[in-house]
């Protein structure tokens, strides 16, 4: 739309069903790689990804156009069926249900890009569960504990 302009940075975190170990380092840059496609053929833009074994967190910056909910589902949804073609697990890889977004400012674009760059030697020290309680308690996002994770 013209005289249209913005600015939108949305940090993504995506948790493996179950939080179960499933993304393989020898792996991982081909499922980055293809999801980064995929955010690419919606027109959006990509900062950076990054992840562990059981969770990514994806930095994208969006069009104003761009319904983020249908976004992750297209992401969550394929990138499952992409692993599972690709027979990289042993088990059925899927998504958990839900994600985490957050709005980033452009003043924070580089200490979220390190941040989401430093991930596997983040999560050395810190779980999962204590990094993404924190980002809510952050955020001053209300909560259910009951809603917040699917465990195996």
């Amino acid at each position: 739309m013209a005289n249209t302009f913005s600015q939108i940075y949305m940090h993504l975190i995506f948790v493996v069903d179950g939080r179960l170990s499933m993304i393989q380092t020898d792996w991982e840059s081909d499922l980055y790689a293809y999801i980064s496609g995929i955010i690419t053929n919606k027109n959006q833009k990509l900062i950076t990804i990054n992840g562990t074994q059981n969770h990514i967190h994806l930095l994208v910056s969006i069009r104003t156009d761009c319904c983020t909910s249908n976004l992750v589902r297209i992401i969550k949804s394929n990138s499952s069926k992409y692993v599972n073609e690709q027979k990289w697990s042993s088990g059925k890889f899927k998504w958990q249900d839900g994600y985490g977004v957050f709005s980033v400012s452009h003043s924070q674009i580089g200490k979220v890009v390190k941040y989401i760059n430093n991930q596997k030697e983040h999560h050395k020290i810190k779980l999962f569960k204590d990094e993404f309680l924190d980002i809510l308690k952050a955020c001053e996002i209300e909560y259910k504990k009951e809603y917040l994770f699917d465990e195996i």
